[in-house]
C-alpha cells in the first residue's frame, strides 16, 4: 500500500462534515455537541481535515484501500486489507470506539477519523490501484498546469467548481437534505469502497490525452457532486445509528 493524498481536500472535507452536521438525529447531535465540547468552538467541519493535518505512518494506510486492477472492485478483507490496515477496516474500527463507553478524549479522536475517513473513501481514486499508487503517478494537464489525477479528483475538481464553492455548497445542501437514497442507508464502509472502485474502473476515467477536456470535466463534475451528497448522509446516518 502506497500513502495518499488528502480525499477532497481541505474544502470538500469541511463541506461534508458542516452539511452531516445538519442532519444529527436529537440524541446524536446532543452527544457529539458534548464531545466538541472539549475543544470550544469545534463543530463536524472544523475537525473534518484533522486525519490528514496528524496523518503518520502508522495510520496512512487508513486512509484508502487497494483493490486488483480488473478485479471487479470486489473487497477481500484478507487480500485487501491485512491486519486491518486500510479505510474500511479504519472506519469500522473507529465508529466502535466512539459508539463504547470510553473515555472521551479517546472518543473524540474517533469522531475526527470516522468524519474524515467516510469522506475518503467516497473519493474514487482512494479506493482505487496501487500500480499507479491511486491515479498519483498519472500525469495530466489541468487548469494551466501539470498536476496528477490524484490531485484533480482530490482538490481541483472541487477548487474550480463553476460558480465556486458558494454555489457548490448551496447545490449540496439542498441535495443532501432531500429524502436519504436507499443506496445511503447503511453503514456499509466495503460496498461505498467498491463503488469508488467501480468508477475509476469505467472506461472513461483516465484520460486518454492526459488532459482534462471539457466532456470529461463535465461527467468528473456530476460523479463529484453525487459522492459528496452520499458521504454527507453516510457520515450522518453513521453517526445517529452508532450514537443513536
Amino acid at each position: 500500500m502506497t500513502q495518499r493524498a488528502s480525499a477532497w481536500g481541505v474544502d470538500g472535507h469541511r463541506l461534508i462534515g458542516d452539511l452531516a452536521q445538519q442532519q444529527l438525529s436529537p440524541k446524536a447531535r446532543a452527544e457529539i455537541g458534548r464531545l466538541l465540547s472539549l475543544e470550544p468552538g469545534a463543530t463536524l467541519g472544523s475537525i473534518a481535515n484533522w486525519a490528514d493535518d496528524h496523518r503518520s505512518a502508522a495510520d496512512a494506510p487508513w486512509h484508502y484501500v487497494n483493490l486488483p486492477r480488473n478485479g471487479g472492485c470486489r473487497f477481500e478483507a484478507t487480500r485487501d486489507c491485512a491486519q486491518g490496515q486500510c479505510v474500511v477496516a479504519a472506519i469500522d474500527r473507529q465508529a466502535a470506539i466512539l459508539g463504547a463507553r470510553g473515555a472521551d478524549a479517546d472518543r473524540l479522536k474517533a469522531l475526527k477519523y470516522v468524519v474524515h475517513f467516510v469522506a475518503d473513501v467516497h473519493q474514487p481514486l482512494h479506493a482505487g490501484f496501487a500500480d499507479d499508487r491511486g491515479g498519483n503517478t498519472v500525469q495530466l494537464q489541468a487548469y494551466g498546469r501539470g498536476t496528477n489525477l490524484h490531485a484533480v479528483w482530490d482538490t481541483a475538481l472541487v477548487v474550480n467548481w463553476p460558480g465556486g464553492l458558494e454555489l457548490l455548497t448551496r447545490d449540496l445542501e439542498s441535495a443532501a437534505r432531500g429524502p436519504v437514497a436507499v443506496a445511503a442507508r447503511g453503514a456499509d464502509p466495503a460496498r461505498w469502497a467498491e463503488e469508488s472502485c467501480r468508477i475509476v474502473e469505467e472506461d472513461w476515467f483516465y484520460p486518454e490525452r492526459r488532459k482534462l477536456e471539457s466532456d470529461y470535466e463535465e461527467r468528473a463534475q456530476r460523479i463529484v457532486r453525487a459522492r459528496l451528497v452520499l458521504a454527507t448522509q453516510r457520515l450522518a446516518d453513521l453517526l445517529n445509528r452508532v450514537l443513536d
